[in-house]
């Protein structure tokens, strides 16, 4: 297989990987759930009560969330906090979407662990495209915990053989 060929497998796999979509407006809910199935995303996954948000990510382990700032009672704000407190070493990026501009929010929601940011109403390609390079580096970052699980799998083992390989010395030599 040549570095093209891999290279669009692994890119073949990003819609499979699965979206949530929080917001409160079952409009924009409607919006971008069409734009992803017409992009070919089949496991997107849709709330539009905010205070569910957490409960979902814990049951459906979404590889990227598209997430509203300004809900009723539970904000995005508090969303992405409550998200980057409940995760450990597991990279999961956070899409905000909002009609807020200003510049306070935007540093709000990146400090609150936003991992990108885009304003409503929004442009589609534009959209599809911040997706696809996040669930890109989400894949990565999954490639590598495997891995380094896999390395630190083979060192452990790798050290228990040569214990046993030391210990069976030291019996032969005394």
């Amino acid at each position: 297989m040549n570095p093209n060929q891999f290279a669009a497998s692994e890119f073949a796999q990003l819609p499979k990987m699965k979206l949530l979509v929080v917001d409160d407006e079952p409009v924009n809910v409607a919006l971008l759930e069409d734009m992803l199935a017409e992009s070919g995303y089949s496991r997107v996954k849709s709330l539009t009560d905010s205070r569910q948000a957490i409960q979902v990510c814990t049951e459906f382990a979404p590889d990227l969330i598209l997430l509203d700032l300004m809900m009723p009672n539970v904000d995005g704000f508090a969303v992405l906090e409550a998200l980057r407190a409940r995760q450990h070493d597991d990279f999961v990026p956070v899409i905000v979407l909002t009609a807020d501009a200003t510049e306070e929010t935007k540093r709000r929601a990146l400090r609150a662990g936003a991992t990108d940011f885009l304003l409503k109403p929004f442009d589609q390609l534009e959209v599809l495209l911040r997706i696809g390079n996040l669930l890109e580096m989400r894949r990565l970052h999954r490639q590598v915990d495997n891995q380094r699980a896999a390395y630190e799998d083979a060192v452990r083992t790798r050290t228990e053989e040569l214990r046993s390989a030391q210990e069976q010395l030291a019996r032969s030599a005394a």
